[in-house]
């Protein structure tokens, strides 16, 4: 059928990059967490501790815990999830700094969404 229009049909293209057309070009570039729920609470959580600890005097226990707290929220932003390894890595933190999670909420909070 000469003169006809190619037709093209998409279902969900949500998080999906495609060009259609001779010169078409497609780029993508994703930002922001895009995980699920839990991972958006974990990154709330994480934001609230870091903010907290700057109001605390500092310790090698709260440096530490501070670096793994950035280290979380840029993979987070990143991936849009936190690892395994780097979860074990702040419970593990966060059970050395237990005078820690008895005065801050925000680290009892983000104790309680690792399952601590």
């Amino acid at each position: 059928m000469a003169g006809e229009e190619p037709q093209v049909s998409m279902g969900n293209v949500t998080g999906s990059t495609f060009a259609i057309g001779s010169h078409a070009h497609a780029e993508s570039h994703h930002h922001g967490t895009g995980g699920d729920r839990a991972d958006e609470e974990l990154l709330a959580a994480i934001r609230e501790l870091r903010a907290d600890l700057e109001r605390v005097r500092g310790t090698e226990q709260t440096a530490a815990l501070g670096a793994a707290l950035a280290e979380t929220e840029e993979e987070i932003a990143r991936t849009g999830q936190a690892g395994p390894t780097r979860r074990e890595r702040l419970r593990a933190l966060l059970t050395d700094s237990q005078a820690l999670l008895n005065v801050l909420a925000s680290a009892g909070a983000l104790a309680g969404l690792l399952g601590l």
